[in-house]
C-alpha cells in the first residue's frame, strides 16, 4: 500500500468510529426526545458505520438496537395516546 491509501483507509475508518459513536448517543437521546427524529438517523448511521467496517462494532450495533427501540417506543406511545405526538 501506498502512503496515500493508507491515510485514506484509516480516515475512512476513523469516520466509521465516529459514525459508530454519533449513533449510540443520537439512539440514546432518542429515547427521550424526539425519537421520531433521531430513531431512523441513529439506524442510518450505524448500518453506514458497519458497511464501512468500524473498529467501534459493539457500539454501532447499540446505535442500531437503539434507533430501533426509539421507533419501537414512538409506536407504543402512538397506539397508547391515538396520535404522533406524546407527552408525560
Amino acid at each position: 500500500m501506498d502512503p496515500t491509501s493508507r491515510v485514506a483507509h484509516r480516515t475512512a475508518v476513523q469516520d466509521a468510529d465516529g459514525m459508530a459513536v454519533a449513533s449510540f448517543v443520537l439512539g440514546l437521546l432518542g429515547l427521550l426526545v424526539l425519537n421520531v427524529v433521531l430513531g431512523p438517523i441513529a439506524i442510518v448511521l450505524a448500518g453506514v458505520a458497519l458497511r464501512r467496517g468500524t473498529t467501534r462494532r459493539a457500539r454501532a450495533c447499540l446505535g442500531l438496537g437503539l434507533g430501533i427501540a426509539d421507533l419501537l417506543v414512538l409506536l407504543a406511545l402512538m397506539q397508547m395516546n391515538d396520535t404522533i405526538s406524546w407527552s408525560f
